[in-house]
């Protein structure tokens, strides 16, 4: 069958779903519909045909919408597939329209609900586009329950619509266990957008607390890009020494492995792939208790979950595992490693996937 991929980022697409596309490929012509942002020669490499196509991520622009809208319509046209997969809100609402108006089967992943459901006026646009674009959909893929019960509740879509994967999943073989150091520092580790919504705030404040009080026993190492806004208060906490900031890097493991803690204090999350990483790694986790951050710690035994929006709780965390014996920390760390063998192998996320896909009905719809 030709299998239609479309998507909002080449590089994020290549980093958690290339195995699935592997899978796909073994009996199925692939083609990616992305913006080109990184792994494209990698993408292509596979064996991909790729598309560029433009989307703008965070735009309300309702006249680039319908152009987006407009170029999945011609898109399908062209390529006529037998199946549609599409991942992120702007492919599943308007590649989800184009479609159900054509009749071609197709499967929606929602990868988290974002900030287009905390404010109650766009959650209210965004869910009638959504009721209207998943109607017709085969299988409504989500990362973590609360979001599957989220769009039942609002009656977006049907129950023998939804499945729940274990978000991405996470390729132990690419993240293998690695010892802890024992350099007599507790090194905490925030890989990810520098924005408000990852709990940034709550994460600077309580590094500075922690570090007033432990010094050089404790150390905090910032891996990603910050939005305009937060660029004078990083600059301030690397001059203040509170912590060490190291930009965004295409290759993560070394900091992984440095670190001995790995801290998401963040507001919402379809199932948070760092955190996967990092406890794949044998990293205690310390995180906010919200959907697509609960499910990757046992709280006391691999990590600690913290209200979100709450620098106390969160300092208090830092605290208390900085305290610990580098045995206990350690323990924790390979804890955490057997929980994701348990629940989050890729292997075990890819042939939940190709299961729910349906790709039989669609080869029988064909014929």
């Amino acid at each position: 069958m030709r299998i239609l991929i479309a998507t909002n980022h080449s590089y994020m697409f290549y980093r958690f779903r290339k195995e699935l596309v592997e899978a796909l490929m073994q009996e199925h012509e692939v083609i990616l519909s992305t913006p080109f942002v990184g792994h494209e020669d990698d993408l292509q490499a596979m064996g991909l045909r790729c598309i560029d196509t433009e989307i703008d991520r965070r735009s309300i622009n309702p006249f680039k919408d319908m152009k987006l809208l407009k170029t999945y319509r011609k898109m399908l046209d062209e390529i006529q597939p037998d199946l549609v997969i599409t991942y992120s809100i702007k492919p599943n609402i308007y590649m989800g329209s184009a479609c159900k108006a054509k009749g071609i089967p197709y499967v929606t992943n929602v990868q988290g609900l974002g900030t287009a459901f905390e404010k109650p006026v766009l959650s209210s646009v965004v869910s009638v586009m959504y009721r209207s674009a998943l109607q017709k959909a085969r299988t409504v893929f989500f990362e973590n329950e609360a979001n599957a019960q989220f769009f039942l509740h609002k009656n977006i879509i049907s129950a023998q619509q939804m499945k729940v994967l274990p978000g991405a999943g996470i390729n132990l073989d690419e993240y293998p266990y690695v010892p802890m150091q024992d350099d007599g520092v507790c090194s905490f580790l925030f890989v990810g957008r520098i924005m408000k919504e990852k709990g940034v705030d709550e994460f600077f404040a309580a590094a500075k607390t922690v570090k007033a009080e432990l010094g050089e026993k404790v150390a905090f190492d910032v891996v990603g890009f910050y939005e305009d806004a937060y660029k004078g208060t990083v600059d301030q906490l690397v001059a203040d020494g509170v912590i060490n900031f190291h930009g965004f890097q295409t290759d993560v493991h070394p900091f992984y492995e440095a670190a001995d803690c790995v801290v998401l204090p963040s507001y919402h999350e379809g199932m948070s792939n760092v955190l996967l990483e990092g406890a794949a790694t044998g990293r205690t986790l310390i995180t906010s208790d919200i959907p697509g951050c609960r499910e990757a710690v046992e709280d006391g035994v691999s990590g600690y979950l913290c209200p979100a929006h709450d620098a106390e709780a969160l300092t208090n965390s830092f605290r208390e595992f900085a305290g610990k014996t580098q045995s206990e920390q350690e323990q924790m760390g390979r804890c955490g490693r057997t929980l994701i063998e348990r629940k989050f192998d890729k292997r075990i996320v890819v042939a939940q996937t190709m299961n729910g896909l349906g790709l039989a009905e669609a080869a029988r719809s064909k014929a």
